[in-house]
C-alpha cells in the first residue's frame, strides 16, 4: 500500500514537473496570433476573399496612390488659381482619412460588422467618384469635399477591413497573402493613371473621364463586395478600452506607430510630385505621363517579393532596410535632370516603397497577440500614422513653392524617411531584449 502511494506521488510529481516544463516554454516564446482557432491556409472561400480584398486594395489605395495625375491636370489646367501646396491638400486628405477610419472600421470589423462596412464603403466611394464629375474648373471646395472627404472616408471603411479579414483564412501563409493582396494597391496606380492621362488630358473631357473612371471603379466593387467572406472567431470579442489600454503600455507597438508616421511624411512626395517634377524639368510630357507607371510598376514587384523575402531576413529587418532605402532614394530626386533618372528613381522608389508598404500590415499582426483584437490594434496605428499621409502634400508643396524649387523637399522627405527607418531599428533592440 505504501509503495503505489509512493509511485503514485511520483506520477504526480513527475506530471507537475512537465506541466512547469511547458509553462517555462510558453512564457519564454513570442506570443503569437494561433490558437485552437487558426484558419487553413486556403479553400475556395479563403482565395476568393484574398482576390476581393486585392480588388478593394485596387480601387482604394491604388485610386489615391494615382492622385499625381489629377495633382498634375488641376495645378496647369482646372485649378490654376490655387497653389499646388494647396491642390495637394485634395489628395493628402483622401492619404489620411484612409488609414485613419480604420480607427472606427476595425472596432466596427471586431464586432462583426464586416459586411457592413464593405458595402456602405464602396457606396460612397461610387457615388464620391460619380459627383465628381459634375465639377467645373476652379471650384476647388466642391473637388475637395467630394474627391477629398467623401471618397476618402469611403475608401477608409473598406481599406483595414479588407487587409484584416485575410488572417481570417490563412495563418501560416498570412504574411505572403497579405503581400500578395497589398500589391492591389500599386496595380491600380499603374491602370488609374494610364486611364486619367488618356481620358481628362484627352478628347474626352474631365467630366466624362471622370465618369468613366468612377463605372469602372464601382464594377470592381461590386465584385469585391460579392467575393469576401469573412469567419466568425471561437474567442469573444476584445474590449476596446482594453485594447487601447493594452497598446500604450507596449513599447514596441508605441515605436512602431512613431516609425511609420514619420516614414509616411516623406512616402508620399514621389508619389503626388514624381509627375509634376518630371514635366517641370522639360522632359517629355507623354512620357512624363508613365513615370508614375513605370514606378508602380517596380512597386508590384516589391509588394509580391516582400512576403517571400521576409522569410529570410524577417520582418523588422525587412522593414527597417525598405525605409532606409526609400529615404535615400528620395533625396536622390534632387538629381532628376533627364529621362533616365526618372527610370532609376521610379523603379527604384517603386520597388522599395512597395516592401515598406507591404510589411506593415502583417508587422502589426505579429506584434498582436489575440486575433480578436485585432482590428482595433489595426486602426489605433494607422490613425495615429494618418496624419503623416495627410501632411506629406501640403509640406512637401510649401517647400517646393511657387519657384519649384525641388532640392529642398526632396532633402526634408528623405532625411525624415531616415529617421523613421532609425526608429523601426530601436523597436527591433526592444522586441530582441524581451525575448
Amino acid at each position: 500500500m505504501a509503495q503505489a502511494e509512493f509511485r503514485n506521488e511520483l506520477a504526480t510529481n513527475e506530471k507537475l514537473d512537465v506541466l512547469e516544463e511547458l509553462g517555462r516554454k510558453q512564457s519564454s516564446d513570442p506570443p503569437t496570433l494561433c490558437s485552437e482557432s487558426d484558419p487553413s491556409d486556403g479553400g475556395r472561400l479563403a482565395w476568393a476573399t484574398a482576390f476581393g480584398s486585392f480588388l478593394n486594395q485596387f480601387c482604394g489605395l491604388g485610386y489615391v496612390a494615382s492622385f499625381g495625375v489629377y495633382q498634375d491636370f488641376y495645378t496647369r489646367i482646372y485649378l490654376t488659381n490655387e497653389s499646388p501646396s494647396t491642390i495637394s491638400w485634395i489628395g493628402a486628405l483622401g492619404a489620411f482619412l484612409i488609414p485613419s477610419c480604420t480607427l472606427i472600421s476595425g472596432l466596427l470589423y471586431d464586432r462583426g460588422w464586416f459586411y457592413h462596412l464593405m458595402i456602405v464603403g464602396s457606396l460612397l466611394q461610387s457615388l464620391s467618384l460619380f459627383a465628381l464629375s459634375f465639377a467645373k474648373p476652379g471650384q476647388f471646395y466642391m473637388i475637395f469635399m467630394v474627391q477629398g472627404v467623401f471618397s476618402g472616408i469611403g475608401m477608409g471603411l473598406t481599406y483595414g477591413p479588407s487587409m484584416v479579414v485575410i488572417s481570417r483564412h490563412f495563418s501560416k501563409r498570412r504574411t505572403l497573402v497579405m503581400s500578395l493582396v497589398a500589391s492591389g494597391t500599386p496595380l491600380g496606380a499603374i491602370i488609374h493613371p494610364i486611364m486619367l492621362n488618356h481620358l481628362l488630358n484627352g478628347a474626352v473631357g474631365f467630366a466624362r473621364g471622370v465618369r468613366a473612371s468612377a463605372g469602372f471603379v464601382s464594377a470592381l466593387l461590386l465584385i469585391a463586395c460579392l467575393s469576401m467572406r469573412t469567419r466568425a472567431l471561437s474567442t469573444p470579442t476584445a474590449s476596446y478600452s482594453a485594447v487601447v489600454r493594452k497598446c500604450f503600455r507596449e513599447v514596441p507597438f508605441i515605436l512602431m506607430t512613431a516609425g511609420t508616421l514619420l516614414s509616411q511624411i516623406g512616402f508620399y512626395f514621389p508619389v503626388f510630385y514624381l509627375q509634376l517634377d518630371s514635366i517641370k524639368h522639360g522632359i517629355n510630357v507623354d512620357f512624363s505621363f508613365y513615370s508614375l507607371v513605370i514606378m508602380n510598376a517596380a512597386c508590384i514587384v516589391g509588394r509580391c517579393t516582400a512576403g517571400i523575402i521576409q522569410a529570410y531576413t524577417g520582418l523588422l529587418n525587412l522593414l527597417i532596410a525598405a525605409a532606409a532605402a526609400c529615404g535615400v532614394i528620395i533625396i536622390s530626386m534632387i538629381a532628376l535632370a533627364d529621362i533616365s533618372s526618372v527610370v532609376v528613381i521610379g523603379v527604384a522608389y517603386g520597388y522599395f516603397s512597395g516592401v515598406y508598404i507591404a510589411v506593415l500590415v502583417p508587422l502589426v499582426t505579429m506584434l498582436t497577440p489575440d486575433l480578436s483584437e485585432l482590428g482595433a490594434r489595426v486602426g489605433l496605428c494607422f490613425a495615429f500614422t494618418a496624419f503623416g499621409s495627410m501632411l506629406s502634400g501640403p509640406i512637401s508643396g510649401a517647400l517646393l513653392s511657387s519657384q519649384y524649387r525641388w532640392w529642398i523637399p526632396s532633402l526634408f522627405n528623405g532625411i525624415i524617411c531616415l529617421v523613421g527607418s532609425l526608429v523601426f531599428v530601436a523597436m527591433r533592440l526592444i522586441i530582441h531584449r524581451q525575448r
